[in-house]
């Protein structure tokens, strides 16, 4: 497939490290530069990595190198389109954490930038290109169900605080559960059902405060900016209705991840937070595992930015697309605006259904 594409990672936070495998055994990939605010973390994380990886001092000097093609952008959701526009303007692909963005506006200058350069945008989550999702997709496309009806998709944790050293973030404009943990699960529902057209959606901030619970600052306490505990009804194109359950608000619960109700079946999903998992069906006797039958068997972080590589070469769409990037943001969004001002609202920016991940 020719050259790897030369990759820049901006942000080399917490989960920076979890792309370092990906990385090193992607043929179609290979790490050069790392910047990040904190020059230190940037080289530690460079000298983690395989091979010989350069140490920028900004983001805005790693965009402008020769020896990156892409950007691999890691930094925290409120500067996650500063970031990436600046390395489309550079004339560089870009794969970002999710979200895309953390408006609207700023999803449609990235979008609009990206076809104005003629230049890719990837975003995560690949979570949904690995086996348990792409395995209960192809039974649903299989008909095992029926025709799919209905379906749950909860997220419930008592807080990111109690084990992330600097949590501040996750409780600022652009973090909270939905905005946060929301694109894993409607990424998957997506791929699963197809895309929303409207949402009915309620939420709460029960706690103004939190405090840390973990490494060198434990102990402090903080600002709550955002809802913390979001739910809602996603009705989508074609007729299913899904309730959502997102929330930092929890301390324990006996709930599935994703659940697909339909005319002859039920069927449970696996967490979209990881790449495995056992999907499973019921006719409501007992729940029968499904085997792996779809999807990249040896799912990692960085998947989407290898399949991003590699479209390049084959000039083909890449999976993990900006377009349902943008579609998943504008859900959230959406929901979030139906809570505040008590109505259903349609989701605008929609989106085709994404292509499957064949079998293997």
């Amino acid at each position: 497939m020719g050259e790897p594409l030369k990759v820049g990672i901006v942000g080399a936070g917490k989960i920076s490290g979890a792309y370092l495998d990906a990385l090193a055994t992607a043929d179609s990939l290979r790490l050069t530069t790392v910047a990040d605010l904190d020059r230190a973390r940037a080289e530690d994380l460079a000298e983690r990595a395989a091979g010989e990886v350069a140490v920028a001092g900004s983001a805005a000097e790693l965009v402008e190198r020769d020896d990156v093609d892409a950007v691999l952008n890691l930094t925290v959701p409120a500067v996650h389109t500063t970031v990436t526009l600046a390395a489309l303007a550079a004339g560089k692909h870009v794969y970002s954490e999710k979200p895309l963005g953390t408006t609207r506006e700023e999803a449609d200058a990235i979008l609009a930038a990206a076809r104005a350069g003629g230049l890719r945008v990837g975003c995560a989550p690949d979570t949904v290109l690995g086996t348990g999702t792409q395995t209960a997709r192809k039974a649903l496309d299989d008909g095992l169900i029926g025709r799919p009806v209905a379906a749950t998709a909860f997220m419930t944790t008592a807080g990111h605080e109690r084990w992330h050293p600097d949590p501040e973030f996750y409780y600022r404009p652009g973090g909270g559960p939905l905005l946060d943990m929301g694109p894993y699960y409607l990424s998957a529902l997506v791929h699963l059902l197809g895309p929303v057209a409207r949402v009915t959606g309620a939420a709460s901030r029960p706690r103004a405060e939190r405090e840390i619970g973990s490494g060198p600052r434990a102990g402090e306490r903080f600002p709550v900016e955002v809802d913390t505990h979001v739910t809602g009804v996603l009705e989508h194109r074609g007729g299913a209705l899904t309730t959502l359950v997102m929330s930092f608000d929890i301390h324990a619960a006996r709930l599935p991840r994703i659940e697909v109700y339909g005319t002859e079946r039920s069927l449970s999903v696996p967490d979209p937070n990881g790449f495995g998992g056992s999907p499973a069906l019921s006719d409501g006797t007992e729940w029968n595992v499904l085997p792996d039958a779809a999807g990249h068997p040896e799912g990692k972080r960085g998947i989407g930015l290898a399949d991003m590589a590699e479209s390049l070469a084959e000039g083909r769409p890449h999976l993990a697309s900006a377009e349902l990037a943008s579609h998943v943001l504008d859900t959230m969004l959406t929901l979030l605006d139906s809570a505040d001002q008590g109505v259903s609202l349609p989701v605008t920016r929609t989106t085709e259904r994404p292509p499957a991940v064949g079998t293997f």
